[in-house]
């Protein structure tokens, strides 16, 4: 069983994310590394929406290839490149993950792998 908590003792989550999600531990996990908006036919996604839209594809991508589904995140981590743009980010993630709740940290960061990725997102699940 996963639970996602927002303890009444904290100040309430700035958006849709949840302070804690707790799991047996001995369900399926699956730890994905850090995405960026690369799509299959190797195409960077132009701009910060379009590249986390991609970036979203591809943890949903390996996420069903490895037989999880979207309700099983648990925690994702973003990385952004570009200052102030907590909110795009968030939008997209609330738009994608369409009400659940998971774990969530964003930074912004120097730079990526290379100077064109503006996002990267790492993400962890679990089956319970």
């Amino acid at each position: 069983m996963i639970e996602r908590i927002n303890p009444p003792t904290l100040v309430q989550p700035a958006s849709k994310y949840a302070q804690a999600v707790v799991h047996s531990a001995t369900a399926r996990r699956i730890v994905i590394s850090g995405q960026i908006g690369v799509a299959l036919d190797g195409k960077l996604a132009k701009g910060l929406e379009a590249q986390t839209r991609q970036t979203w594809a591809n943890i949903f991508a390996v996420l069903s290839h490895a037989g999880f589904e979207r309700h099983h995140l648990v925690k994702v981590t973003t990385f952004c490149t570009e200052k102030g743009q907590v909110a795009e980010t968030r939008k997209v993630r609330d738009e994608v993950l369409a009400g659940l709740l998971v774990a969530s940290t964003y930074l912004e960061v120097a730079g990526l792998a290379a100077p064109e990725y503006l996002v990267e997102i790492e993400a962890e699940a679990v089956m319970a």
